[in-house]
Order: structure tokens, then sequence, then C-alpha cells
């Protein structure tokens, strides 16, 4: 009866019900659990640790990183009460972010190219090199873009259509200020970029004929709009079948000042509410990662979501 008292104990907490359910599905290190979560560190491997002592589960080192996986039980009520514990999570509000992270977090696995880059991006600022920067890096990559069509949807004075135009085949921003609008055409005339139209219009009803262009980019615009999902459909509209919208926006903070500050409307996004639009809005191939983060406070993190219009529509 003890230990069924002390389970019933270790169970009894929201957070560990969360976890359970993640480890139901496959095993998971303490980094993945918290990027799904976005618990600290120490409040997981806490809890992990009880649901261990408890034997709800088992563990293995892969080199510096532990992995944790649900450990079946042998007996009727160990199972008994793993199965209200499962039922239970599926009770919580967190329960299906958590399983639309957890989905992103088992796809990126099959990617290695995007393993390799957060490794030399890691390595990248350890040693010192003449010339060596990512603002060489950047414009090295511009270079390589294709002959293609661009919108740039919430695109401010207009600085990256700037460089994405000296090798796009055409670049059309979009701006809900007139003032900048004006400011983005004066600025592509002196540089004689005869590629690049700004429009004046809002990113939820931009002014872009269905189906007219290759790419569609929301670099940190969509947390200026007043109806996100609405935005993601109207790229999803003016792309061509195969399309792929491009997103750089703001993880999910509580910096409140930002509305002030820099009138966002929303304090960024989950990455599971960008899933949920972008999959609601059909579609495909959708890869959502934290890509970069700001070292002073309030430690803004930048996501980048990418996704494609499918090629049957």
């Amino acid at each position: 009866m003890t230990d069924i008292v002390s389970s019933l104990k270790v169970l009894s907490d929201s957070t560990r019900l969360r976890l359970i359910s993640l480890l139901a599905e496959d095993e998971l290190s303490v980094n993945e659990l918290q990027e799904i979560t976005r618990m600290g560190q120490s409040r997981i491997s806490t809890h992990l640790g009880q649901l261990q002592k408890q034997g709800f589960l088992t563990s293995r080192r892969e080199g510096k990183r532990v992995f944790y996986q649900l450990l079946p039980s042998q007996e009727e009520h160990g199972r008994s009460l793993l199965d209200l514990a499962l039922k239970g999570a599926r009770e919580l509000d967190a329960h299906e972010s958590d399983h639309i992270n957890l989905k992103r977090i088992l796809d990126r696995r099959e990617d290695q190219a995007k393993l390799y880059f957060n490794q030399i991006a890691g390595r990248f600022d350890r040693s010192y090199g003449p010339g060596r920067s990512w603002q060489a890096f950047g414009q090295m990559l511009l270079r390589l873009i294709p002959a293609i069509d661009i919108a740039d949807l919430g695109s401010g004075e207009g600085l990256l259509s700037e460089l994405l135009a000296h090798n796009a085949r055409s670049v059309i921003a979009v701006d809900n200020s007139q003032k900048m609008v004006e400011f983005g055409k004066r600025k592509a005339k002196e540089n004689g970029l005869v590629n690049l139209s700004f429009r004046h219009g809002d990113l939820t009803q931009p002014p872009i004929d269905d189906q007219s262009v290759d790419v569609a980019i929301l670099s940190q615009a969509l947390h200026h709009a007043e109806d996100p999902a609405q935005a993601l459909k109207s790229a999803y509209r003016i792309l061509r079948p195969g399309g792929k919208v491009l997103i750089l926006d703001l993880l999910k903070h509580d910096f409140e000042d930002a509305r002030k500050l820099y009138g966002d409307v929303w304090l960024g996004f989950e990455e599971s509410r960008i899933q949920q639009w972008l999959e609601q809005t059909r579609f495909e191939n959708v890869e959502i990662e934290v890509v970069a983060k700001e070292d002073e406070p309030p430690h803004f993190q930048t996501l980048l979501a990418t996704a494609c219009k499918p090629v049957d529509v």
C-alpha cells in the first residue's frame, strides 16, 4: 500500500504528468524536454529524479547527454497508475502544445544538416580570423539566391528587400507605413534596384496577386500583426505552388515594455502556436527552431519557421 500511496503522490504533480506523457512517446534528453516544455533545466531534472526514484523512468547516458524513457510497469497496479497518469496528462492545457513541439523535435533528429549548422554556430566565435564574420558569410550566401520572385511582408524601410534584390528576379516590399514605403522607394531608386518595388498595405491583406511569388518572408513582422493567422493565409495565397514561407520572429516572452517601446502587438509566439497556424493554412514540411538568443536582458530569442505550399494545389 505504501508504494501505491507514494506513486500517487509523485503522479499528483502536473509537471510530472507532462513529462510522463512525453516520455511515453520516445526517449528524450533534458535539453529536448526543456525545448519542448519551455521549463527550466533544474526544474525538469528535479522532477525526472523523483519519477526515476519511484520506478517510472529509466535512463541511459550518451556522451554528455542523459536520455530518459518511460519504464513500463510489470505490476498490474503500476500499469493502472500509468494509464491514469496518461489520461490525466491529456486534460492539461499544455498537452497539445507539448506534443506539437515533441513532433518537431523528433523530426529534427532526422535533419543532420541542421544539427551540423548548430555545431558550427557554437564554434564560430571561438577563435579570431581576419575578415571572418557572420556579416561576410551572410553577404556571400545572399549571392546564392536564384532568380526568383520574393515578397517581403512587413518590410519596414526595406533593408532586407534591398539585399535580396541584388540577385532575385523581383522583390515586392509591403509595409503599412506610407513614410516607410516612400523612404524605401527613394533608396531603391538611388541604388538602381529596378527589380525592387514598394507597396503600401497591411501584411494581413498584402496588395499582391494570387500565386505570383516564389518566397514570402515575414521578418520580425508577425508580432506587429493584429491577426497573425490571417497574415499566414495571405502568404499562402500569394505563393505559387511549391513556394516557401520564411518567418523570423520572437519566441514568446514577458517583456511587456515591448508594446510601448516597439509597438509590438504580440509578445512573441510559442513554436506550437506558429506550427498550428501554418498547418491549419495547409502548409507542408513545417520546420521551426530557435536560431538566436540575445546575451543582454530581456534575452529575446529568435525563431525561424519555414514551410512549403503544396505543389498540387
